[in-house]
C-alpha cells in the first residue's frame, strides 16, 4: 500500500522498476493497476512472485540489500528495517535475531516492498515523512505460528513508542513490515504539518473493507519548514559505584556496536559519599528496552533511569574525498545549505595509520581543511 501510495502521488512506474533491478533478484514481475474501493480510485500495486518457496534469515536478507546497486547510505536504511523485523521476531520467540527464521516476510514481495518504499521516496526526493496516528484493527489474524489478536505480535512490538488506536473494523490494518517500514521512516506522528499539497495518493489494500480499505499520501512543501531538523532521543542513565573500571570499555563496545546514538560516563558523588559513573545511553526510543536489557546483562547496574527528550540538529551528510593517503570520509554539518563543521572520519584516519604506519596526529595536520 506504500508503494501504491506514493505510485498514485506520481512516483514513475518504470523508474522504480529500474531502480529495484539493483537488487539482482529474479523470477519476479511488478504490476501496477487501477482500483475503486468503495467507490474511491486508488492504485494496486502487486508483485508476482514466481520464487520457490523460500525462508530467509536476517543475514540473507542483509546478503541481497549489501550486494546490491544501491548507496551506502541507502543499504544502511534498508538493513535497518530487515533488523526490526528480525529483533521482533527473537524477543517474540526467544530466539537469537541470528537464529530467527522469517516465514512471510522472506519472501520476494517484501523484500520489494521494502527496498520500493525507500526508493520510491528517493526518486519523489521526499525529504521528510509525517503520519497520523496508526488504526491497527481488530479481530484475529492467521498466519505461520498460529492465529494472534490484531496486532500481530510482531507489529505490536515494532510499534512500541508509537501512537496507536483501534476501532471496530475486524481487520489487520497495520502488518509487521508495514510496521517496520513505517516507523522507520517517519519522524513524527500525530497532527499533519502545515504544507502546500502538490498530489495526493490512494494506496489500494487487497481487502474490502467497510471503509474505504486505501493509504492516502500527501505529497507538497513544508508551509514554513523548521529551522532545524528534529527527533525524539531516549535516554538511560544509572549510577554505578562497585564495578571495575576495566569493564567500561567492554560495555562501551557492546552498546555502539548495538546501533546506541552516543554512550558516555560521567563522574558522581554517590550515597555514603562513594565516588561514582553515571553511565548515560543515547538511542531512539524504540530501542529501549534492547539496550536496557545490555545494560543490565554487561554492568551492576539494577535500575535504569529513563526519559525522552527532543533534539534539534545540524544536517548531517558524509563525503568521500581523495587525498594522497587514499579515500577519506568527511562528515559535513550544515544548515540551510551553510556549511558549519568539516570532520575527519576518525576510522579512516585510524586505517590509515596503522596500514601506511603513519602517526595519526600527522594524518589529521595533512588533512585539515579538505
Amino acid at each position: 500500500m506504500i508503494l501504491a501510495a506514493l505510485l498514485d502521488s506520481g512516483l514513475n512506474f518504470d523508474k522504480l522498476q529500474s531502480e529495484l533491478t539493483k537488487l539482482n533478484l529474479l523470477n519476479y514481475e511488478l504490476k501496477q493497476q487501477t482500483v475503486t474501493k468503495q467507490n474511491l480510485r486508488a492504485t494496486k500495486f502487486d508483485v508476482v512472485d514466481r520464487e520457490k518457496k523460500t525462508y530467509r534469515h536476517l543475514k540473507d536478507l542483509n546478503h541481497i540489500v549489501e550486494h546490491s546497486g544501491f548507496d551506502e547510505a541507502f543499504k544502511t536504511k534498508a538493513s535497518e528495517i530487515f533488523l526490526k523485523l528480525a529483533e521482533a521476531e527473537s524477543k517474540i520467540h526467544n530466539q537469537p535475531v541470528e537464529k530467527v527464521h522469517f516465514h512471510e516476510i522472506s519472501a520476494v514481495d517484501t523484500i520489494i516492498d521494502v527496498v520500493g518504499a525507500l526508493a520510491g521516496l528517493k526518486l519523489l526526493q521526499i525529504e521528510r515523512v509525517y503520519c497520523s496516528k496508526l488504526n491497527v484493527g481488530s479481530g484475529f489474524v492467521e498466519f505461520s505460528h498460529g492465529k494472534w489478536p490484531v496486532p500481530a505480535p510482531a507489529t505490536a512490538e515494532i510499534l512500541k513508542g508509537i501512537p496507536i488506536y483501534s476501532t471496530d473494523c475486524r481487520a489487520e490494518l497495520v502488518t509487521p513490515t508495514g510496521a517496520a517500514i513505517i516507523s522507520t521512516i517517519t519522524g513524527n506522528f500525530g497532527e499533519m504539518p502545515e504544507m502546500i499539497t502538490e498530489s495526493i495518493g490512494y494506496g489500494a489494500g487487497s481487502i474490502d473493507l467497510e471503509h474505504p480499505n486505501v493509504l492516502r499520501l500527501f505529497v507538497g512543501e513544508s508551509v514554513d519548514a523548521p529551522l532545524f531538523e528534529e527527533d525524539t532521543i531516549s535516554i538511560l542513565e544509572t549510577n554505578i559505584d562497585d564495578m571495575s573500571p576495566q569493564l567500561y570499555e567492554h560495555v562501551f563496545e557492546e552498546l555502539l556496536q548495538q546501533g546506541a546514538l552516543d554512550v558516555y560516563l560521567t563522574n558522581v558523588s554517590m550515597k555514603k559519599n562513594r565516588p561514582g559513573v553515571q553511565l548515560t545511553v543515547l538511542t531512539n526510543p524504540e530501542d529501549e528496552d534492547k539496550f536496557a536489557r545490555m545494560i543490565f546483562k554487561n554492568t551492576t547496574s539494577i535500575g535504569i533511569r529513563i526519559r525522552q527528550q527532543k533534539r534539534k540538529k545540524l544536517k548531517r551528510t558524509t563525503e568521500e574525498v581523495d587525498t594522497k593517503f587514499g579515500k577519506v570520509k568527511i562528515k559535513v554539518s550544515s544548515l540551510n545549505g551553510e556549511v558549519f563543521n568539516r570532520t575527519l572520519e576518525y576510522e579512516d584516519c585510524k586505517r590509515i595509520s596503522k596500514s601506511q604506519n603513519i602517526p595519526l596526529k600527522e594524518i589529521y595536520k595533512e588533512l585539515e581543511g579538505k
